[in-house]
């Protein structure tokens, strides 16, 4: 593989600013690249080889002329296949939109393009973003590039597959209930869910109106900072600069750290030392209950996405796969007095962690999921019985967090026996993912974690 892959988006970004590489170069070894490997791992849908190149020498002429779209001019980058670009096909992962041309772009992919990021495609998804796997009943399972029998986890799947093989730098995600988390943390790369209602969700497709939250995986929690900055027009990139001394983490006593397997546990305790060694303090903190949040997310997303997808369950049952149908066919059986107090009981347990344990802490420091990443075998449960006990295991750690809206990073902790990813995950207050990036970038410049690539 070409040394200018294993660059992180920030350092791709200064080489060609610098001259020391073109974006069309770069961008033809992207594309060698995802030509080479995706037939393994699938999770592009749609390489755009010709409009990319196009794009590249276009940025390369600008270069020489010595104008600059941006802070990332040139740097090839790829998105969740739910993002929509006027004049373009948006699958959404499914056979009821495989044909499906948007009239709208999203302003998320405006805005990353107006910096100058050149798009390479579109990537693999769960069917309508429901699933945490990788598993899709009509394009096949997106594979961990760590090891192809593993999940690489949803439903950004590709995403998280993507960044992770070094085939671009960056990608565009959705976390409706963990699902840029769990590909992040799967593959051993750095995702956020920003704040709930941070950035737009113009332009996407929907699933649920309530908890829907886009955002960005890189290899690296600067990578985040910047994309974040384009996004949403704030500062996170310069607040790394800012030492983490002084700022206060907890560690819940309950719910999060119960049940972990020892490789997990070992490796988050390791990373606490490091954290420690930071000038990070330390303090264990007493949480609401955790226990029923899961259940009330699912009262509030399931009625919401049966809701959207009504005329097709009602029209056209059969072109979804049978899990999907079998998801959305629960949210019809939700009734609305149970959905609106789900609804109410949000507010009100969002208030309790806000007054509680985030009153007298900057982050909750809490593990991404409980056991090392699951085999692809043992999680394709189709629309059998276990199906929801399964999936809601894989969620369990990642769920709790998007009902309430708040903002989580996840970056790698480390890796288990296997050589699999091990992850950490950050909870922090609403509109303050400055922190969470502050503290992830002092813990990723303390570990060697995010210079490990998969051998695929």
């Amino acid at each position: 593989m070409s040394a200018a892959l294993h660059l992180t988006l920030c350092e791709a970004a200064e080489a060609i600013a610098q001259g020391r590489i073109t974006s069309e170069a770069l961008v033809t070894q992207a594309i060698e690249r995802v030509e080479a490997l995706n037939p393994k791992l699938n999770a592009f849908v749609d390489l755009e080889s010709d409009e990319a190149l196009e794009q590249a020498r276009k940025l390369d002429r600008e270069q020489v002329a010595g104008r600059s779209r941006g802070p990332l001019h040139g740097v090839p980058l790829a998105h969740k296949d739910m993002y929509y670009r006027a004049g373009k096909v948006s699958g959404c992962g499914s056979s009821i939109r495989r044909d499906f041309v948007a009239s709208t772009t999203s302003p998320l992919l405006e805005r990353l393009e107006a910096a100058g990021a050149v798009n390479l495609g579109r990537l693999h998804m769960a069917e309508f973003a429901m699933g945490p796997t990788g598993h899709n009943a009509h394009l096949g399972r997106c594979c961990n590039p760590w090891d192809l029998d593993r999940i690489s986890g949803g439903s950004s799947s590709g995403s998280g597959a993507a960044v992770a093989a070094r085939l671009v730098f960056g990608a565009l995600g959705s976390d409706t209930g963990g699902s840029i988390r769990l590909p992040a943390a799967m593959c051993g790369i750095v995702g956020l869910k920003p704040t709930q209602g941070l950035l737009a969700t113009d332009g996407m497709m929907g699933l649920s109106e309530s908890l829907d939250c886009p955002g960005p995986l890189a290899r690296s929690s600067r990578d985040i900072a910047r994309l974040m900055d384009i996004m949403s027009g704030g500062s996170h990139e310069a607040a790394l600069a800012s030492p983490v001394t002084g700022m206060v983490l907890g560690i819940p006593r309950t719910f999060y750290w119960e049940d972990l397997a020892p490789s997990v546990a070992n490796r988050l305790e390791r990373a606490r030392r490091v954290m420690e060694d930071a000038g990070l303090e330390i303090i264990d903190v007493d949480i609401p209950d955790h226990s029923a949040l899961a259940d009330l997310a699912d009262l509030v997303w399931t009625p919401e996405a049966a809701a959207l997808h009504l005329p097709w369950l009602r029209e056209r049952p059969h072109d979804y796969g049978a899990q999907v149908r079998a998801r959305l066919i629960q949210g019809l059986a939700i009734s609305a007095t149970a959905y609106l107090r789900a609804r109410q009981l949000r507010t009100l347990a969002l208030e309790a962690m806000l007054s509680g344990p985030l009153a007298r802490c900057d982050a909750l420091f809490v593990p991404a999921i409980r056991r090392s990443v699951p085999s692809a075998a043992e999680t394709d449960t189709g629309s059998n019985p276990n199906m929801r006990e399964v999936l809601a295991s894989i969620t369990a750690l990642t769920r709790p967090l998007s009902y309430l809206g708040l903002p989580g990073l996840v970056t790698p902790a480390g890796f288990d026996e296997q050589g699999l990813p091990v992850a950490m995950q950050l909870i922090g207050r609403p509109r303050e993912e400055a922190a969470l990036l502050r503290i992830a970038h002092a813990f990723e410049e303390r570990t060697g974690f995010l210079h490990e690539a998969p051998s695929v």
